[in-house]
């Protein structure tokens, strides 16, 4: 996991045409989506149309996403991020409702898209953080198929496929008034056009949806170097083995 530093980001709904400003603190995010290996080995299912162990998790939804955040964070040693009330579970299932984040534990969790959209714009200003092509699997140029981790470019800050082969479920709620439960998607996949591969771009789908284009990446509040002093995230344990086989820094086992 990569380290985000502090910030301000200025987000924006085209259907709404408002934006809103969001100060954030530090904050720790996945490099990569989870990968199907990650999810399997956490979770002992293999969700999805396509199969690859350096393929991104897909067709997992909102809830699916908040159970293995809790499940590798208990995993790793860490104290679960989402509680889920009395009948949560029933209530995740179906609208997400019932889940609870807890701001004082340490383990993992869901972007919120003010550090999703920071993240990935890693202080640059356009739609995206290079050339679409050299930087996003897409409709123009994913062949009509999902691709392995890493395969493109990274951002300034180290991040790959934030824009482009599978969308990024949130933590946000994306307009309560219109929507009711409907969760924030971020990033764009490999089917769409080129408009939804921005930095910017918003969509919004019910918590128990699931296609093969959506899929998560993790993040971590950042917490007391001290307590982090005897224990090893699940991210950390996978780049040491990364790096005993000699494989390159795109990492492309990683979550």
């Amino acid at each position: 996991m990569i380290t985000v530093p502090p910030g301000r980001v200025t987000l924006s709904d085209r259907r709404t045409r408002r934006s809103w400003t969001v100060e954030l603190v530090p904050y720790r995010l996945g490099a990569f989506p989870v990968t199907q290996a990650l999810y399997a080995r956490i979770t002992g299912e293999r969700p999805g149309t396509a199969r690859g162990d350096r393929l991104p998790v897909e067709s997992v939804s909102w809830s699916d996403a908040v159970r293995f955040c809790n499940a590798l964070s208990l995993n790793d040693g860490f104290t679960p991020v989402y509680r889920l009330h009395a009948g949560a579970e029933a209530e995740a299932e179906g609208n997400g409702e019932g889940v609870e984040w807890d701001a004082s534990a340490d383990g993992y969790r869901l972007p919120t898209e003010a550090e999703w959209e920071h993240a990935c714009r890693a202080g640059t200003s356009g739609p995206g953080y290079g050339p679409l092509d050299e930087i996003a699997w897409y409709r123009d140029n994913s062949h009509g198929r999902i691709h392995d981790v890493g395969g493109k470019r990274a951002n300034p800050w180290g991040f790959h496929d934030m824009l482009g082969n599978v969308w990024d479920w949130c933590w946000d709620v994306y307009d309560a008034e219109v929507y009711g439960t409907y969760r924030v998607l971020r990033g764009g996949g490999w089917f769409d056009e080129h408009w939804s591969c921005r930095a910017s771009a918003r969509r919004r789908s019910h918590p128990s949806f699931q296609v093969d284009d959506v899929g998560f990446r993790v993040a971590r509040s950042v917490v007391d170097r001290t307590d982090r002093a005897d224990r090893t995230d699940e991210t950390d344990q996978v780049d040491r083995t990364d790096q005993a086989r000699g494989t390159d820094q795109a990492g492309r086992t990683l979550p």
